[in-house]
């Protein structure tokens, strides 16, 4: 029998006296997951076989490491991803934990940029969830080589193969059963080995102590068919393994988790173990999993940059004797130390105090501490090496997406993209004393979350601002009040609708003005076209012959650019369209950068005008959940809020209806789903794409 306690010590010890600094044993991993897989307890579970803590905190009681804000604790849910480091045998993971709900996507987006490895955690009942296929995305796009863990076992109506048919039906993934759950529901007592054809079973209610034992007899058909469709699927991958599997020649278990492992690390297989966290069953072999499975920094490629004001690429191995680069992913306004940036250092070293260049900004900083994070605590360190995951203190003019690099061999690396924010709501502060206080408050909050944005509309004198949802907004107007003790009046929420052309125009602009001395001269012919929706705004000279010279062309297109911020069916932003410089003159003398800037605004603003504009609105992507006996009513209210139903699956009592909804209809729709289902409905609701909105709308513009 094996308990917590006969461990090797060197798992059980704490990041802080992590034994092993090697590249090659650190795993760089994230736990995502759709809202209430269970990746919080997960995580919890890791930290405390891995030996940093010593009482496993629960989320329903409030407690868990890893949600450490106040809102988390109460609601139960992850809003912010937290980083810790721990170890298991020779292995040193950095993890993040990151947030399940939509509106807080922005934080899975940043965590997997940086992250080498993800773990997936699914519910065993609910199977591949609306979120789950979105951090699947999420992890396509950044390349994260993934294994699966299928959390839940023991809840009534938990299914293995289910959850794996799911993964391969709703995220077109391979997965491998690399384990087996020994019986399911209240009867779940440990899993199978398929690799070394072992049972580990837990003998205790609490799932602290487990012994390894036979196959059970009653399985051991069912494991040779699981194991052998294994088998087949990691051979499919290696010539040299494929060419034994079909000659019938024995292969070692070594080499099937080699095979795996390269595998894994080319997306080309998923392993997926199971287990339930909440009963501590399955989180050891998971742990073996990830240093077995999930890469090191050396085995992703080198991550790749621009030289500093070059567009020549380079490339950063992860290597002490490279030059220090690193990405900065994350800042956090601290109580205690200040303003946090977190980092992935990708190649060289960096000590405390030392000098660092912001390649994105040219700005030159500090790193004045050097912290190892384990959620809102902190551990200083004088060193950080490639492949860590740290924050900095001193950091003044670092923001999220910023390269932080060896001042002497500058290089500037991919940035982090983060969708607009499709919410707005009005806020003031309740008395005049606070109005200092709530915009420093905002802005510290915007520092800290780039989908959240602030705006001053000088029409309304009201400071209006911006997210992904109306969770989003309300977690953040709760820390106003909490974190910088100032109270807001916030009001009812508001579409950020968009404007588009229709047409293509013509236009002419001269700005002229003579004054005392030099005066101003820009002339411009421009032509404005639509693009498709998503295409953003596009600028093109066409001008042949120095009709304007060269150096006053961006301006045109700053002009341009800025009259398409404000429309003129509502003054909302005009978006995909196309800018083309025709024709135009200029003087000797007069002529100026910003002459042709306001040359080129003025333009604009005479071509929308003759471009017949259309008011879009923003559609959102709805899946909702609901049991069959409720599905009528819930049809009904979408077709009141103009909702477009697309399908809906049945699935053992429960309907997944997928729709598209205008975010206008959507306010207040948790709460009319819940009375309209008894509260036994949820749903997901991501944005899609922007839309015409209707006739009446524009009206009540």
């Amino acid at each position: 029998m094996v308990t917590k306690d006969q461990i090797p010590p060197d798992s059980q010890s704490a990041a802080s006296n992590s034994g092993s600094d090697s590249i090659v044993n650190m795993r760089n991993i994230g736990f995502i997951a759709h809202i209430d897989a269970g990746k919080t307890t997960v995580t919890e579970r890791v930290l405390f076989f891995a030996g940093v803590i010593h009482k496993v905190g629960e989320v329903h009681d409030g407690a868990a490491t890893m949600d450490w804000m106040e809102q988390e604790r109460e609601r139960g849910i992850t809003i912010t991803s937290a980083a810790t480091t721990c170890t298991w045998k020779d292995f040193t993971i950095n993890i993040i934990d990151t947030p399940g709900h939509v509106d807080f996507t922005a934080e899975v987006e940043r965590s997997l940029r940086v992250l080498d490895g993800g773990v997936v955690v699914f519910d065993a009942v609910a199977g591949v969830e609306p979120q789950s296929e979105t951090v699947w995305r999420q992890a396509n796009k950044y390349k994260v080589p993934r294994i699966c863990f299928v959390n839940k076992m023991d809840r009534i109506g938990a299914g293995f193969q289910k959850t794996i048919d799911s993964m391969v039906k709703r995220l077109k993934a391979s997965p491998v059963a690399v384990q087996l759950p020994i019986g399911a529901e209240s009867d779940f007592s440990g899993v199978i080995d398929l690799i070394e054809e072992k049972a580990i079973i837990y003998d205790s209610q609490d799932g602290l102590s487990f012994e390894e034992a036979a196959i059970p007899d009653e399985m051991l058909n069912e494991v040779d068919s699981y194991r052998k469709l294994m088998v087949e699927k990691i051979a499919e991958t290696d010539d040299v393994l494929l060419e034994k599997f079909l000659e019938d020649k024995p292969i070692s278990n070594e080499e099937l988790k080699a095979a795996l492992r390269r595998a894994t690390i080319a997306y080309e297989l998923v392993p997926v173990f199971c287990g339930s966290a909440l009963q501590n069953r399955g989180v050891q072999p998971l742990l073996d999993a990830i240093g077995d499975y999930l890469p090191s920094p050396l085995d992703v490629p080198a991550i790749e940059g621009t030289v500093y004001r070059s567009e020549d690429s380079v490339t950063r191995k992860p290597e002490n004797s490279e030059p220090f680069s690193a990405l900065a992913f994350k800042t956090l306004s601290d109580p205690f130390v200040g303003r946090l940036v977190y980092l992935r250092v990708y190649s060289g070293t960096a000590v405390t105090g030392g000098m660092v260049l912001n390649s994105t900004t040219g700005n030159r900083e500090r790193l004045g501490r050097i912290l190892r994070m384990h959620a809102d605590h902190r551990e200083d360190i004088e060193k950080v090496l490639p492949g860590q995951i740290i924050a900095v203190v001193g950091l003044k003019e670092t923001s999220t997406g910023d390269t932080i690099c060896d001042r002497d061999n500058p290089v500037v690396l991919e940035s982090i993209t983060f969708p607009e924010p499709v919410v707005s709501v009005a806020i003031e502060p309740k008395s005049r004393a606070d109005q200092d206080k709530l915009v420093d408050a905002l802005n510290k909050l915007s520092d800290e979350d780039p989908t959240f944005k602030i705006a001053y509309d000088d029409e309304t004198g009201q400071t209006v601002m911006s997210g992904m949802g109306e969770l989003h907004l309300e977690i953040l107007v709760d820390r106003m009040k909490r974190e910088f003790k100032v109270e807001g009046n916030v009001g009812k929420p508001k579409v950020a609708f968009r404007e588009a052309i229709t047409r293509t125009s013509k236009a002419e602009a001269k700005f002229i003005r003579q004054t005392g001395g030099h005066g101003q001269y820009g002339h411009v012919w421009i032509e404005v076209e639509p693009l498709e929706r998503g295409s953003g705004y596009v600028f093109e000279n066409v001008i042949k012959g120095g009709a304007i010279p060269q150096e006053y062309i961006p301006s045109v297109s700053q002009g341009a650019k800025e009259a398409l911020s404000s429309g003129l069916i509502g003054g909302y932003p005009v978006v995909d369209v196309k800018v083309i410089l025709l024709d135009g003159s200029y003087h000797d003398v007069d002529s100026s950068k910003v002459a042709f800037q306001i040359a080129g605004s003025m333009a604009m603003k005479t071509a929308l005008g003759k471009a017949k504009s259309i008011l879009l609105e923003p559609i959102m992507s709805l899946q909702v959940i609901t049991p069959e006996e409720s599905m009528g009513d819930v049809i009904g209210d979408l077709g009141k809020r103009r909702a477009n139903i697309k399908n809906i699956e049945a699935e053992t009592g429960t309907q997944y209806i997928n729709a598209s909804l205008p975010l206008g209809e959507s306010f207040g729709y948790a709460n009319t789903l819940r009375s309209l289902t008894q509260g036994r409905a949820s749903y997901n609701m991501e944005f899609d794409q922007y839309e015409q909105a209707p006739s009446h709308l524009v009206e009540s513009q």
